[in-house]
């Protein structure tokens, strides 16, 4: 990991991952700007990646300022509480919604990502975001029911969407509705 001062932006965090096959920039409210590389990447070439999209960086920058103005940032010990809720809450509703629906998962996992609300893996366990406790039940349940689909349909494709919607009816209003909300 490398870091690059940029006057306007401020730090850039320069990222190696060998599982990456392009260069990505994200920008993240709490996080600030990273810029992740291929492993056989030069550095060099994240910072010139970040040089030619920065009007996009500072004007997502902007964006994400005004937008969530409003919206304090969680303390540290708000993160802890949501968590020990995360951990009551969502593996039991998890298994509930599991045995009504016939999936079977291996692990479940609770996790403060800062860019998805849950996923999962081939070998069929599951991470969950913290931050699904600030949601609707509706919403959570959608989340949970969109991984357990994951379980037998691991990409977006047709099938996965149809058996989405045969067991959460109107699944893309909800996933619509799930981008109102922010991950912290």
């Amino acid at each position: 990991m490398r870091l690059y001062k940029d006057p306007d932006v401020g730090d850039v965090v320069l990222r190696k991952n060998r599982r990456s096959r392009r260069i990505t920039l994200r920008v993240s409210p709490a996080k600030g700007v990273t810029v992740t590389l291929p492993w056989f990447a030069l550095y060099s070439q994240g910072v010139a990646a970040f040089k030619a999209r920065k009007s996009w960086v500072l004007e997502t920058i902007e964006r994400q300022r005004e937008r969530f103005k409003d919206e304090p940032q969680p303390s540290p010990e708000e993160i802890e509480t949501m968590r020990a809720e995360a951990k009551k809450v969502l593996p039991v509703r998890l298994k509930e919604l599991a045995e009504q629906y016939s999936f079977e998962y291996n692990q479940v996992r609770i996790k403060h990502n800062s860019s998805n609300w849950g996923s999962c893996s081939r070998k069929g366990n599951i991470n969950l975001n913290l931050n699904l406790v600030r949601l609707p039940d509706d919403l959570r349940d959608y989340v949970l029911l969109h991984e357990l689909c994951h379980l037998r349909h691991p990409d977006h494709g047709k099938g996965f969407h149809d058996l989405l919607e045969s067991i959460c009816p109107g699944h893309r209003q909800k996933e619509k509705e799930l981008r109102k909300y922010r991950i912290f």
